[in-house]
């Protein structure tokens, strides 16, 4: 028994003729009447009863129409429903993310999309975070991580806070204030220092921070990663500020607690409207991933 069967059998009925159900269906005639025979003999009874002026449905074809119409209300959900959770998400993705990135596993949160979305094709930026802005802003790029306070972010940007992470001092090994509780803008004033450049979240928030506190301080280095920012503190070039969770990943610095500087907040950030698809796939994977566990 077939679907296309079980379709026929339902406009002949419907309509009380061959010559009509065949052109409800498009299909020739001779095709339709045939099928219609296949039917009756696999089932062992007579579905209609022709006559040269009509059709009449047999009291066997009476009890077969209810179930038959059922069977393809059926198919059509099923149909529906497997159009619906397979639609396939294609087209490509451009993240960009300051770098390194602690607040959320990106490469976990990509490999999961991978799973889910395989046809679209995801390309990673690392660069400062007016650079990322600007890219988000002419749609280059779709998503952004960037170290951005919520209050900072530009008009038409939608955000999704991630964490806020405390600011540390780093200075070379053993040096004086290696492991102070709170060390100060002042104190930190007092030797060269080495920072990001200019455009970035990070060295913004700083030199915002010794501007609070009426310091003026000399930036004698720049580096573009932290990385880099790492051996030119570890060289004794200058005393650097980093997130804390960055700086827990140097071996080749000490670390000390600071006072003054106001912790940083890390967003996902997109445009307000007009994402595309795999964009907003995106973002209601992280929104899940985000969601608290039920504890267990």
């Amino acid at each position: 028994m077939e679907l296309r069967q079980l379709t026929y059998a339902v406009a002949v009925a419907e309509t009380g003729s061959f010559t009509r159900a065949a052109q409800r269906c498009f299909v020739v005639q001779s095709a339709l009447s045939e099928q219609i025979a296949r039917l009756e003999k696999e089932l062992g009874v007579r579905l209609f009863e022709r006559t040269s002026r009509r059709v009449q449905i047999t009291p066997a074809g009476e009890g077969f129409l209810g179930p038959a119409r059922e069977a393809l209300a059926a198919a059509e959900r099923a149909r529906s429903e497997a159009v619906a959770r397979s639609s396939e998400i294609r087209g490509s993705l451009v993240i960009g993310s300051i770098a390194p990135l602690t607040a959320v596993d990106l490469p976990g949160l990509l490999a999961t999309y991978r799973e889910r979305h395989p046809a679209v094709r995801v390309t990673l930026r690392s660069s400062l975070v007016r650079d990322q802005l600007q890219q988000v802003r002419e749609r280059t790029s779709d998503i952004a991580f960037v170290d951005i306070g919520p209050g900072e972010l530009p008009r038409g940007f939608a955000g999704r806070v991630l964490n806020q992470d405390e600011l540390v001092a780093i200075v070379p090994r053993g040096h004086r204030l290696a492991g102070s509780a709170e060390v100060t803008p002042a104190q930190l004033a007092e030797e060269d220092m080495v920072d990001m450049p200019p455009r970035s979240g990070i060295r913004g928030h700083n030199d915002a921070a010794f501007a609070a506190a009426g310091v003026t301080r000399t930036v004698a280095f720049e580096a573009d990663t932290t990385a880099m920012l790492e051996q030119l503190v570890a060289r004794g070039l200058g005393l650097g500020v980093v997130f804390a969770a960055v700086a827990a990943r140097m071996s080749t610095v000490d670390s000390a607690t600071t006072s003054g500087f106001a912790s940083r907040t890390v967003q996902a950030v997109s445009l307000a409207s007009g994402i595309s698809p795999a964009a907003r796939a995106f973002l209601e994977l992280l929104d899940e991933q985000r969601q608290p566990s039920a504890p267990g």
